[in-house]
């Protein structure tokens, strides 16, 4: 049996993407909560394996040539994953790049733009309109800009389900706090209800429990 992956995260969209892939993938893992509400992203241990102080990064003792290997930032941890497994990427170059394409969409756009909206929304200590305007105005741009590309497509590559619909969903589950009301997306509204579906998505959302 393989040595497990050690997943250290916390609750938050950009943790659950990489309990998902995990889920999606088998692989086993054990779960190491960062709790980012007591400051514990700043632990020297965990700053070894992610510099950035942010959630989330694994450790895999069985990386390449079997070598262990620590990866942060989602968007790497997820190609690592995939192609550490052969799966949940693309194999046709053309769908690969589209895979990476939407990953990388809600790396640069969707992921900061989102959680700025939710933060101004929902969590800043003053309510501050043009912050609130700007953030939710993009938001309601992106989602439109999803439910365009999913139009005609079972998921964000076409009829492969991949690491980009897992980087993208955790984003989508906080609809409400970025003030979006998925019936005004009828495209995302469908993928989001087919991803919410799947067991695997359920069991990452509940990490780390």
């Amino acid at each position: 049996m393989a040595a497990p992956i050690e997943l250290h995260t916390w609750g938050t969209p950009n943790g659950y993407k990489i309990s998902i892939a995990l889920e999606e993938l088998g692989l086993p893992y054990t779960v190491h909560p960062v709790n980012i509400m007591k400051d514990d992203q700043f632990d020297p241990a965990f700053l070894a394996i992610s510099p950035n102080n942010k959630i989330p990064a694994i450790l895999d003792p069985e990386g390449p040539a079997g070598r262990p290997v620590s990866v942060f930032e989602t968007g790497a941890i997820l190609i690592y994953l995939a192609e550490k497994t052969g799966r949940l990427m693309p194999q046709d170059p053309l769908l690969r790049i589209q895979c990476l394409e939407w990953l990388m969409w809600q790396m640069g756009g969707a992921g900061p733009f989102l959680g700025q909206a939710h933060h101004f929304r929902r969590f800043a200590p003053e309510k501050i309109p043009y912050a609130i305007k700007r953030y939710t105005d993009e938001a309601k741009r992106l989602y439109g800009v999803l439910d365009t590309r999913l139009a005609g497509r079972a998921w964000v590559t076409g009829a492969d389900y991949s690491i980009a619909d897992i980087a993208i969903y955790p984003w989508i589950s906080r609809h409400e706090w970025q003030g979006m009301d998925l019936a005004d997306f009828p495209e995302v509204q469908r993928w989001f209800t087919a991803m919410t579906a799947r067991p695997a998505v359920q069991r990452g959302m509940a990490v780390p429990g």
